[in-house]
């Protein structure tokens, strides 16, 4: 019987399972409880220097890697909530004890344009929430800016990420005042969905201390495993 309503709507609406392609919800029960529940510390290799400590809930594959593709890039948005479950797996092992404020990975603006929603910040939200359940309200706060210039990352080596991503991100005056004025001594988090060289969570985490912000740890929903390389992650 379980079977028989996700089929049903397959029939009427024509989804299916990211993760096993069993006809009905865009993420089935089983594939659900699948997921991880925990986080793990990572680390690229090589490791941009000064990178601050990384948690990722998951490898970048199987079901975690069809989940984020799928939000991002076929606005399936329905998989922002087990997305949202994942990255606080990860805050709730990266997030200091007192006052932090959560900042997502800014987009390129003509990403968030054509695909009509800014992905990394949709799930940090739903992070925050799950996150405040057991420690009060956790503001998720915009502060990084991204200058022109920056191209698509995909098919980009480490090297080039780096010189791709190198001084493009910054945080306006006017966020920053925003933030003093509401909490002027706070940690942050920095957050993202997925971790591949490192290079745009140090280029985030280069930003905000820029300005005095103390980054205490980076969260990403999953982290990409170099092939042949054990536990080492790129």
């Amino acid at each position: 019987m379980s079977q028989l309503v996700p089929g049903a709507v397959d029939l009427l609406l024509g989804g299916r399972c990211v993760g096993c392609e069993l006809p009905g919800r865009t993420l089935c029960p089983r594939c659900r409880r699948g997921l991880p529940t925990a986080a793990h510390q990572v680390w690229p290799r090589p490791s941009p220097p000064g990178l601050a400590t990384t948690w990722a809930a998951a490898d970048y594959d199987g079901t975690p890697r069809a989940l984020v593709i799928g939000l991002k890039e076929h606005r399936l948005l329905g998989l922002a909530a087990p997305l949202g479950d994942l990255l606080a797996h990860a805050l709730a092992a990266a997030v200091p004890a007192g006052p932090v404020v959560l900042v997502p990975v800014p987009s390129r603006p003509s990403s968030v344009r054509s695909r009509g929603h800014d992905s990394t910040l949709t799930i940090t939200r739903r992070a925050a929430r799950r996150l405040s359940q057991g420690r009060g309200a956790v503001p998720v706060v915009s502060l990084l800016a991204l200058r022109p210039g920056v191209v698509d990352q995909a098919g980009l080596s480490a090297p080039e990420r780096a010189a791709n991503l190198a001084g493009s991100m910054c945080v306006p005056t006017s966020r920053l005042r925003r933030l003093a004025a509401t909490l002027p001594r706070v940690r942050v988090v920095v957050c993202d969905d997925v971790l591949t060289t490192g290079s745009t969570a140090r280029e985030a985490q280069r930003a905000l201390e820029a300005v005095g912000l103390s980054v205490s740890a980076i969260a990403v929903v999953a982290a990409t495993r170099r092939r042949g390389a054990g536990s080492q992650l790129a």
